[in-house]
């Protein structure tokens, strides 16, 4: 086991660098296998060293032959040890039949498995299903995954949950809610984002030694995002020096979204941030937050002053979608400036779609259904899928909100995975689009500005719940820690 690499991959990409090392003879197809059942085996006994009774759930294919080579680890260990298989285990073929022989040579024990088996273990092994999942899960396998969730019993993975999809992280059916999984040669994408991260638990990551020239041969589908320091400021800085945010939103009723992102540009370093709203909002946009400049807006000609003056411009924040929201926004897109659109900025390009390279663009799953004109559904089911179909209709840098956040630009896919689920509760996407405009306005490309951005709102919330809980987390409850991060203090 190692520390998790930064490069993600589609199956297929995984099953090329596979066939690389067994067609050369650098590795064999079964030395492989031991090494991955090696690799949950010691997985096993570090988190889990008191364990003596181990139940491992055997399918038809490789991941089969995985769980076959743990069960046999531990039963030389000493260890309790039952596989229940969903199939026979005999018509298995090549390494996985082997694994199994081996096991049976050992004087494994294998039982049929049934829903009417009454099983009690200390923890399980997942060994059902791998990374070639291409239907939902049902029948038998569907039994045993149940067996395993309803159970009080830990569950390690091998590679994947069964039932989870690698590429897509999305699940059809029944999947299995691991405490840990256990992974190999290369993370699988679909492990970081979108239903996922309900059932990986801790991922352990295994390279399986393969040589260094093996990873030559593809190119990662999609790459984590890794946290970058803010240069350290001059002594002689001023505000200037750190750009002006303007944020255009606020229709009556509707203030504290604009607020919200204004205090987190300036806690994320903005030199000045302004705020356009509509005048019933202006007078008091402000009262618990005086560094904000509010301005009441009524027609474009007030507006056009202060677009001129801005470095980075948000729009739709609290906008709503009434005449003078579609003024504003429309005034806005004509500007030749870095944009972020949010919120009903985002409900309004839907309905006038236009492509432009210089903006941001920030949807959750809603949104994005709109923007693509789909269901939400079509959206989770793949959601790296729909983040690229979005950066090419629409250009720019676009994030795709949710568990693992997505951020897709012309030539790079990433994923976020800070954050919790204390984040479903309104403003954090007001907090979030200020962030991200306060790291335009000090300097960062808007590519860099929205990994980095999601990164730490997300890590301002990790932080923000360590005390309290994640019920009841308010988006104003990240201000203090996203001025700590900013700073690089340690968390």
């Amino acid at each position: 086991m190692m520390t998790i690499p930064t490069d993600l991959y589609r199956t297929d990409q995984i099953k090329v660098l596979e066939q690389f090392v067994i067609q050369r003879g650098i590795i064999s197809g079964f030395e492989l296998m031991q090494r991955a059942g090696k690799a949950v085996f010691e997985c096993l006994q570090a988190r889990y060293p008191h364990v003596q009774n181990i139940v491992v759930f055997c399918g038809a294919g490789n991941n089969a032959g995985d769980g076959y080579i743990v069960a046999t680890l531990a039963l030389q260990a000493g260890l309790s040890v039952c596989v229940y298989s969903v199939t026979n285990p005999a018509l298995l073929k090549g390494d996985a039949l082997l694994a199994y022989q081996q096991y049976a040579q050992a004087r494994g024990e294998v039982r049929p498995f049934s829903a009417t088996v009454d099983i009690t273990t200390d923890l399980f092994v997942d060994a059902l299903l791998g990374t070639g999942l291409s239907r939902p899960v049902s029948d038998i396998y569907a039994q045993a995954i149940r067996v395993m969730n309803r159970s009080f019993a830990k569950v390690i993975a091998i590679d994947i949950p069964s039932g989870l999809n690698a590429d897509t992280g999305n699940v059809d059916g029944e999947a299995v809610e691991a405490d840990i999984t256990v992974t190999f040669i290369g993370l699988k994408q679909g492990l970081f984002t979108g239903f996922a991260v309900q059932y990986v638990g801790d991922i352990v990551y295994a390279s399986l030694d393969l040589p260094s020239e093996v990873w030559q041969t593809v190119t990662s589908s999609t790459q984590r995002v890794l946290p970058k320091s803010l240069p350290p400021r001059p002594r002689y800085a001023h505000k200037g020096n750190f750009g002006h945010v303007l944020i255009i939103g606020g229709d009556v009723g509707y203030s504290g979204a604009a607020r919200l992102a204004g205090m987190a540009a300036l806690r994320c370093g903005a030199g000045l941030v302004s705020i356009a709203t509509h005048p019933e909002n202006a007078v008091v946009m402000n009262v618990i937050c005086p560094e904000l400049m509010c301005h009441g807006i009524q027609t474009v000609a007030q507006l056009i002053p202060l677009l001129s003056k801005a470095s980075v411009i948000v729009i739709g924040t609290g906008l709503g979608q009434s005449d003078w929201a579609k003024a504003l926004f429309h005034t806005a897109l004509s500007m030749d400036k870095p944009l972020i659109i949010d919120a009903d900025g985002l409900n309004l390009l839907a309905q006038s779609p236009c492509k432009k390279t210089n903006w941001v663009l920030t949807p959750h799953v809603g949104e994005a259904a709109r923007l693509l004109a789909v269901t939400t559904s079509v959206i989770q089911i793949d959601r790296f899928q729909s983040v690229k179909v979005l950066q090419q209709q629409y250009g720019g840098v676009v994030l795709l909100k949710g568990a693992g956040t997505l951020i897709a630009s012309e030539n790079m896919l990433a994923v976020s995975n800070t954050g919790n689920a204390g984040m479903a509760s309104g403003g954090m996407g007001d907090v979030l689009a200020g962030v991200i405009a306060g790291l335009i306005t000090q300097g960062m490309s808007l590519q860099e500005a929205v990994q980095q951005g999601v990164y730490g709102h997300g890590l301002a919330a990790d932080e923000a719940v360590k005390v309290d809980g994640e019920r009841g987390l308010l988006a104003s409850d990240l201000l203090p820690h996203l001025r700590r991060w900013v700073n690089q203090w340690e968390f």
